[in-house]
């Protein structure tokens, strides 16, 4: 089965195409360039890499969220767009599961941490065990100083990765002391290679959606949803 795995959740853009547990090509950008202009043109490289056809795509994997509200949109409308065109399914991989899947069979606790702003991490908890991936705390917005109390009430080393490491390295250094550890660069940011191997679980659990079934998990409003509500919301009400 060939997959065709995009992530846009950050400022990172990736594509990867796997065949079966091959992974064929990949491509990783971390510039500025915003993904509307170069999704479309990294898809195109990792097809023409690989020697595949989107015609020979079996199924369409992206990082479902949370992360960026415009990146999460723009790979949700090529993904889907994609996908109906070819007839196949989409397989949506939660942004957070991808990043910690880039650390296989790591010690410790893993924690993935994406800058949700507002001094909040998008974030969860994982673990490596007897040869299993498992998430010890579900997805959420959370402020880091929440964060760090949960992981000092636990006992194991922690390694940390994600955008949101460059903008709290030191307090997380200063709370967590030698317990804390970082990821290194090669693996610290989104990869499509991950989203397709989880995907090409999922499908293996019958997992899978039709194009326009899917919706990106934002995991909270965005700004101006939120604007949106304090403007319409009477005073007091929740």
């Amino acid at each position: 089965m060939k997959i065709l795995a995009i992530d846009t959740s950050s400022m990172v853009a990736s594509a990867a195409v796997m065949d079966g547990q091959k992974l064929l090509a990949e491509y990783i950008v971390n510039h500025k360039r915003t993904h509307s202009e170069q999704l479309m043109p990294i898809i195109e490289k990792v097809l023409e890499s690989s020697g595949t056809s989107i015609r020979d795509i079996d199924a369409i994997a992206v990082a479902s969220g949370p992360g960026s509200f415009t990146g999460l949109r723009i790979g949700a409308a090529t993904a889907k767009g994609l996908a109906h065109a070819r007839g196949i399914k989409i397989v949506g991989v939660p942004t957070l599961d991808g990043l910690a899947f880039n650390l296989p069979h790591c010690q410790g606790i893993i924690c993935p941490i994406m800058d949700a702003r507002r001094n909040q991490v998008y974030t969860a908890l994982y673990k490596w065990e007897a040869g299993g991936f498992y998430k010890l705390m579900p997805h959420c917005a959370i402020a880091l100083s929440e964060l760090l109390e949960e992981l000092k009430r636990r006992e194991e080393r922690v390694v940390f990765l994600g955008d949101g490491v460059p903008v709290h390295r030191e307090t997380i250094k200063e709370e967590l002391g030698e317990r804390a550890e970082f990821a290194p660069k090669n693996a610290d940011r989104q990869r499509a290679s991950s989203i397709a191997e989880l995907a090409l679980q999922a499908l293996e659990r019958g997992e899978g959606q039709d194009a326009e079934a899917f919706v990106p998990f934002y995991l909270r409003k965005s700004q101006a949803e939120r604007e949106y509500d304090k403007k319409t919301k009477p005073e007091g009400s929740l």
